[in-house]
């Protein structure tokens, strides 16, 4: 089974515009994010940070704004809900609120998701608030990480909580959490929840499964939980035991073999390659083994953005579950697996392998925050659309003004195509990518190196400049600058675009030298290869297809004195 990760971030008026499409897809088709989590001093540079992609193919990539504002006595804020648009109900709204950049606040605040699901009979429809809507009224209300999850709690239990489970990472400059939240069933107004403080010299993970099991009742300062969380599991008939050996997940979310496969898998392979002696969890992860994977781990050496990034692009490479290798990536070792991911075949379900850099992601980012830094400039929110894999992650400090255009949630939708939306130019680039996946990654990947290289060569030297701005001054250069690298990325894409689409023409590649196409004289059609196919993928056409081999001479004369 997978579990729906729903496309909270659609302005309402394309909400309500899609709202029937959306249901029909998440009938049938497979949704989920992937959230990374880091301690600061499990960093090489002190920050905190967190990670989020948000994945649906019914989510429009926009980076959204809410700017501060200040709220006369008794007023009222419109809750909608995030999947569908559907009017939910009003809340009292606060005197002042701060200004939200994408997923994190001026504070530095930032919160991902991801959807666990959980038991069924625990959503509670009558709620006011969903999951989307928690979200970014905590980022408008908080300024620490403690802050936003006193805010989300206390709003479920005066208001009821709408969505079904989630998992939330919460962090701000110093602290970095995770949140998991459940209902409590029809009517039965609030949620059940724990929040854990991830230690600040490691690293934890969420991918659409509960992951927080037996937590420390008695650590008040590094745990969080509701009064009732085990004394309703008992009400319901879900838990008998000691409340020592209560576990938040095995009784609110039980495993699957879905959860474990395309789930857990994502955790898992982000903890391995931070250290070796996770490895071993592979035999978890297939359902063979019965041991969980720790909540957080240690890793074996401290971890850089780059770092993040990368991970945020993993497609399980190296290892037995690679989705770019094998029968299902076709020719050219392509990640794209058609939706739905799990399917059957004389009554045995199968499933395609899930990665955490998916083609159905709308948008993602890596939020970085800096205590040692103003609060405007610390924090930025290296933000990118589509897929992570062949995107860029371009900076955006959490001070800044407005978004850019390319950004925008105006500009564009998911049924209208703009030629100035990051989200239709980085779509355009990586669907032609994925019809050749092997052969055109390169490309993407040469130019994605350069741009992110030239953003990290820059943060330094403009977080000097502004700190020493007053602060109207540094938001205001924050905003152009961001702005700036944002539209400039994007322009660079659509000529990488247009680049790859002469370069791959009709199946051969035009040869380059020193980053120009080769071509002797103008009058002459420029040089190609012919890659043709693979030696493996001949030998299986040869298989199924004997008639198409050639005739030797000998066996054409042999036809010749035969037709005599």
């Amino acid at each position: 089974m997978y579990y729906l990760c729903s496309p909270f971030s659609l302005c309402v008026y394309m909400r309500i515009l899609i709202s029937a499409i959306i249901f029909l897809a998440t009938t049938f088709q497979v949704f989920s994010c992937t959230n990374l989590l880091a301690g600061k001093l499990a960093t090489i540079d002190g920050s905190t940070m967190i990670t989020y992609a948000a994945d649906s193919y019914m989510l429009y990539g926009a980076l959204y704004h809410y700017p501060s504002r200040s709220y006369p006595p008794g007023a009222m804020l419109e809750i909608y809900e995030w999947d569908t648009g559907k009017y939910l109900g009003k809340i009292k709204q606060v005197e002042k609120t701060y200004s939200v950049i994408g997923n994190m606040n001026e504070n530095q605040v930032s919160i991902g998701e991801t959807t666990f699901g959980g038991r069924e009979e625990l959503r509670d429809t009558t709620g006011i608030l969903d999951y989307g809507s928690l979200m970014y009224i905590a980022l408008q209300r908080s300024r620490s990480a403690r802050e936003a999850i006193r805010v989300m709690t206390s709003l479920v239990e005066e208001y009821g909580y709408h969505s079904s489970g989630e998992s939330f990472s919460i962090a701000d400059p110093n602290e970095v959490w995770i949140l998991e939240m459940i209902g409590k069933g029809p009517k039965n107004k609030g949620a059940v929840w724990v929040a854990q403080r991830i230690p600040d010299d490691c690293i934890s993970a969420h991918a659409n499964q509960a992951r927080i099991t037996t937590f420390p009742y008695d650590d008040k300062n590094n745990c969080l939980y509701s009064v009732d969380v085990i004394a309703f599991a008992r009400e319901q008939g879900y838990f008998k035991g000691k409340n020592k050996d209560f576990s938040f997940s095995d009784t609110y979310a039980p495993l699957d073999y879905g959860a474990l496969r395309a789930c857990e898998a994502r955790v898992w392979t982000f903890f391995r390659q931070t250290n070796p002696e996770m490895e071993k969890f592979i035999t978890y992860i297939k359902g063979e083994t019965l041991e969980r994977m720790p909540l957080w781990i240690k890793p074996v050496k401290k971890l850089s953005i780059q770092d993040m990034k990368a991970f945020m692009r993993d497609q399980y490479e190296g290892t037995e579950l690679d989705i770019t290798k094998g029968f299902g990536a076709g020719i050219y070792g392509s990640k794209l697996r058609l939706s739905p991911l799990s399917f059957k075949i004389d009554g045995v379900e199968y499933y395609h392998e899930r990665p955490i850099a998916t083609q159905q992601t709308g948008f993602s980012f890596v939020a970085q925050m800096r205590n040692w830094l103003p609060p405007y400039v610390g924090g930025i929110l290296w933000f990118g659309v589509d897929d992570a894999a062949s995107s860029v992650y371009v900076p955006m400090y959490c001070g800044i003004n407005s978004v850019p255009l390319c950004f925008s949630d105006k500009n564009g939708s998911l049924l209208e195509y703009s030629s100035t939306s990051a989200f239709w130019t980085f779509n355009w680039v990586s669907n032609y990518a994925y019809s050749k996946y092997s052969l055109m990654m390169p490309d993407i990947k040469k130019v994605q190196q350069q741009w992110e290289t030239n953003f990290h060569t820059m943060i330094p030297s403009i977080d000097k400049t502004v700190t020493g701005l007053p602060e109207s001054n540094a938001r205001e250069f924050l905003t152009s600058f961001s702005n700036t690298q944002a539209e400039n990325a994007t322009a660079a894409w659509k000529k990488l675009g247009e680049y790859m689409l002469v370069k791959y023409l009709d199946g051969v590649i035009k040869t380059e030298e020193n980053g120009r196409f080769i071509q002797n004289d103008k009058a002459i059609p420029p040089s190609v290869l012919r890659p043709g196919y693979p030696e493996e993928y001949l030998r299986q056409l040869i298989k199924e297809n004997p008639e198409i081999k050639a005739k030797t001479q000998d066996e054409l004369n042999n036809r010749k004195s035969m037709g005599q």
